[in-house]
C-alpha cells in the first residue's frame, strides 16, 4: 500500500478492515470483536489513513508512539476507551505502533430495525477527539471487559434467532456504562475542567471586550472549543456535567453580562449594543435578552437607572 498518499483508504465493510490489518476473517459480516495482538500486517504496509464506514469502539491497554486522530495526536501513555463514528478519518503517525487491547467494529446496518439505530447517535462521546478518551478504573475495566466477553461468546456461538438481539443488548449496555463512566470522569477531573471553564470565560470576555463580534458575529461553540483544544461536543457535555449548562448557554451568559454593562454604563442604543455583540438583527438580541432576564433591554436599563 502506498503510504505517501494523503487520501484516506475508504473501508466500506468490516471484512475490508480485517484484510487491511491481517485479522482473521470476521465471524459476522456486520460486527466483529478483535484483539490488536492479532494484527498480522507489517506496520510499513499499513495505509497512512483510513475512513471506515462503521462504528469503532476500542480499548487500548498500552501504546508506544502516537496516533493521529482528527487534527491532533494522542499519546497513549495509559490505556483508554475511545469511540469513532462511521466515516471519520483515522490517521497513524509515522512512528511504529506497539499496543494491545480490543476493538469492536459495528456496521450501521447491524442496527437496522432496532431502536439503537437512532439512539446510538445521541451518545456524545462518538464525537469526542482521542485526547478525550475514557480512562477506566480497575472496577470499570472489569465491567467493560465482561461486556466484551459476552459479545465475543455470542459471536463465537452458532447464530440463531436470538443472537442479534443479545449482541445489540450488550452493545447498549456497553454504551450506557460508558456514558456513566464519562460522567464520573467529568467529576473526578473537576479541578481540570474548572480550569477549562475559567479559560473559556477569559476567551469570551476578551472576544467581547475587543469587539471581535462586530466583524465575526457571536462566537460559536466550535470557535471556543478550537481555542481550548477540545471537541465541541466534549466541551458541552463536560460543562453540562459540572455546571448544568452547555457551552452555548455559557456563551449566552457572558454575552448577556456584557449587554448589561453596555446598558448601564453607556448611552448606546439597543440596536448599537446588538451590533457590537454580533447580532445582525436587534430583534434577535431583544429576544435572547428577555429570555435570559425576563426583561427587554429597554426595561432593564430603565429599571436600573430608577434605583
Amino acid at each position: 500500500m502506498n503510504k505517501d498518499l494523503n487520501i484516506p483508504l475508504k473501508l466500506n465493510s468490516i471484512s475490508e478492515m480485517h484484510k487491511v490489518l491481517g485479522f482473521p476473517k470476521p465471524l459476522h459480516p456486520l460486527i466483529s470483536l478483535v484483539n490488536y495482538s492479532d494484527i498480522k500486517t507489517p506496520y510499513e504496509e499499513w495505509p497512512k489513513s483510513i475512513q471506515p464506514n462503521f462504528y469503532k469502539i476500542s480499548y487500548k491497554k498500552s501504546v508506544t508512539g502516537k496516533i493521529k486522530y482528527g487534527q491532533g495526536y494522542y499519546d497513549f501513555v495509559e490505556g483508554g476507551l475511545s469511540f469513532i463514528f462511521p466515516n471519520q478519518v483515522i490517521a497513524c503517525a509515522d512512528d511504529e505502533q506497539d499496543y494491545s487491547g480490543y476493538t469492536l467494529l459495528i456496521h450501521p446496518d447491524f442496527f437496522r430495525g432496532y431502536s439503537l439505530d437512532n439512539k446510538i447517535k445521541t451518545y456524545g462521546f462518538f464525537s469526542y477527539c482521542a485526547t478525550e478518551a475514557l480512562y477506566l478504573s480497575d472496577k470499570e475495566k472489569k465491567i467493560i471487559f465482561y461486556v466484551f466477553e459476552n459479545i465475543s461468546d455470542e459471536l463465537n456461538n452458532t447464530i440463531d434467532d436470538f443472537s442479534q438481539d443479545l449482541v445489540i443488548s450488550y452493545i447498549e449496555v456497553l454504551l450506557n456504562y460508558s456514558n456513566r463512566f464519562y460522567k464520573r470522569q467529568f467529576l473526578t477531573r473537576k479541578h481540570i475542567n474548572n480550569g477549562l471553564l475559567a479559560k473559556m470565560e477569559k476567551i469570551l470576555n476578551e472576544y467581547f471586550n475587543n469587539e471581535y463580534a462586530i466583524n465575526s458575529g457571536i462566537p460559536s461553540v466550535e470557535y471556543i472549543a478550537k481555542h481550548l483544544n477540545v471537541s465541541a461536543r466534549y466541551l458541552s457535555d463536560m460543562l453540562r456535567a459540572i455546571t448544568g449548562q452547555n457551552a452555548q448557554q455559557h456563551i449566552h451568559n457572558v454575552l448577556i453580562e456584557k449587554a448589561k454593562e453596555y446598558l448601564t454604563t453607556t448611552n448606546l442604543s439597543v440596536s448599537e449594543i446588538a451590533y457590537k455583540l454580533g447580532f445582525e438583527q436587534p430583534q434577535s438580541f431583544n429576544k435572547l435578552f428577555k429570555n435570559k432576564t425576563n426583561k427587554t433591554p429597554v426595561q432593564f436599563k430603565h429599571e436600573f437607572h430608577q434605583n
